[in-house]
């Protein structure tokens, strides 16, 4: 594709304007004047014609793959190659997506005569997670006299790769990823002994009388001791809600930001932070099906594959199905495990499946439950009442934090925790918890 330059206008303007003007005035003049205006004409198709050659041996090439985190700058390099060497000048655009907006959307680049690569780096602030294609990108060059433009659209494959930011999470918890994991923590009892049951044998004299089983010696007559090895490593789930009350937006200093992205990010958090205490980290993210599941494992290359599951995933408008997750989970877990419920229970219909379908694997497993508390739902009188309004607004919040309130004592008596954290603080009290319980060996 060419379209004229100003250069050619200008020209025009100067040469076919004034002679049109001089034939029409001048009648015996017309000869010199279809001269002179011929000229330029076949100059201009000449210099048009001589232009479809202008990005022969000119290749674009991307990075096959680039990783970059959501709201934080990142670098895309292109590279030209220019064969056989010549000098030109060039204008360069990429087809980027709307989620990947640009510093500059085109850039200039002189090809040298010298060098047969000339690279260049596309500064990118992506505002959403996902995977983006790059299928074109788009060349602007200049004729051989200047008089017009070529524009031509070159393919190329790149795939994008958007993260969550982990920054802020992680500077809120620099005192655990600098290996500085008890600051901050206090001491509490510690339920277990470090350690796991392996089997049952006799008693041989010397063994401890709090490692006799009672139960086990009442019912063969004879005193029978609990035998233990050394505690393994533990398996940390962490199952993620991507289903239509994930879907609406938190009150947050990021506009726009979905439970979702809070759930996917303190995810990552946790993986990290099982990733320092050496434990199995795996995940499970749901709707009305199991969507994606990672067994528990650890790792540099396994953290970047659950960072790979997870970054795509987006919220669905269905109704969660906590009679299947749960199945899946009592079928495919054998071990003992923490579970971690990153999910929304403000709905009756759904706390009350909830509530149901935990008995399928809370006697096998720990099972943890995180909400982010709704906006609105806390005690009567926190905020000052200004109006009436104001008043019965806080009497609807109320009675939301009642019912969980009512919900957390139920999960309670079946040995599930249950904790509503601010939106703020998630990943940090994830983390604390997780630290927590890891300490008193609940697991």
């Amino acid at each position: 594709m060419i379209v004229p330059r100003s250069k050619l206008l200008f020209w025009v303007a100067a040469v076919v304007l004034p002679f049109a003007l001089l034939a029409a005035v001048v009648p015996g003049a017309a000869p010199v004047c279809i001269l002179f205006v011929g000229g330029l004409g076949l100059a201009a198709l000449a210099d048009a014609l001589g232009s479809r050659r202008s990005f022969g041996g000119i290749r674009i090439e991307l990075a096959p793959v680039v990783r970059m985190s959501k709201d934080r700058e990142g670098k895309l390099e292109v590279r030209i190659r220019n064969e056989p060497p010549r000098q030109i000048s060039l204008r360069v655009a990429l087809g980027l997506p709307r989620e990947i907006p640009a510093v500059s959307e085109e850039l200039d680049v002189v090809l040298s005569a010298e060098s047969q690569w000339s690279r260049l780096v596309w500064i990118c602030v992506p505002i959403k997670r996902g995977d983006y294609r790059i299928e074109s990108a788009y060349v602007e060059g200049t004729s051989f006299l200047g008089l017009w433009s070529v524009r031509e659209a070159v393919p190329v494959q790149s795939e994008i790769r958007v993260y969550p930011n982990l920054l802020a999470e992680r500077r809120n918890l620099a005192a655990l990823f600098l290996n500085r994991g008890g600051f901050g923590f206090h001491l509490q009892r510690q339920v277990g002994k470090g350690r796991d049951f392996e089997k049952l044998r006799e008693y041989v004299p010397g063994d401890s009388f709090d490692e006799i089983y009672w139960k086990a010696t009442a019912r063969r007559a004879k005193p029978i001791t609990k035998v233990f090895q050394i505690e393994r490593t533990q398996e940390i789930y962490v199952v993620v809600d991507a289903s239509r009350l994930s879907a609406r937006e938190t009150v947050s200093r990021a506009a726009g930001a979905s439970i979702l992205e809070r759930l996917v990010t303190a995810a990552l958090v946790l993986g990290l932070a099982a990733g320092q205490q050496r434990d199995l980290f795996g995940l499970l993210a749901f709707t009305n099906k199991v969507e994606t599941f990672v067994r528990a494992r650890n790792g540099k290359a396994h953290y970047s594959a659950c960072r790979d599951a997870l970054y795509t995933l987006q919220p669905r408008t269905v109704t969660p199905d906590f009679d299947e997750l749960c199945t899946f989970i009592r079928l495919r877990l054998r071990r003992r495990a923490l579970i971690v419920f990153l999910t929304s229970l403000d709905d009756p219909a759904i706390a009350e499946d909830f509530v149901r379908n935990v008995d399928l694997i809370r006697r096998q497993h720990l099972v943890m439950v995180n909400m982010i508390r709704p906006p609105g739902t806390t005690l009567m009188f926190t905020d000052p009442v200004a109006s009436v309004d104001d008043l019965y607004r806080q009497v609807g919040g109320h009675l939301r934090w009642q019912k969980l309130r009512q919900l957390e004592k139920t999960l309670r008596r079946r040995g599930v925790l249950f904790s509503l954290i601010e939106n703020e603080r998630l990943s940090a009290d994830l983390v604390s918890q997780y630290l927590s319980i890891k300490q008193r060996q609940l697991i």
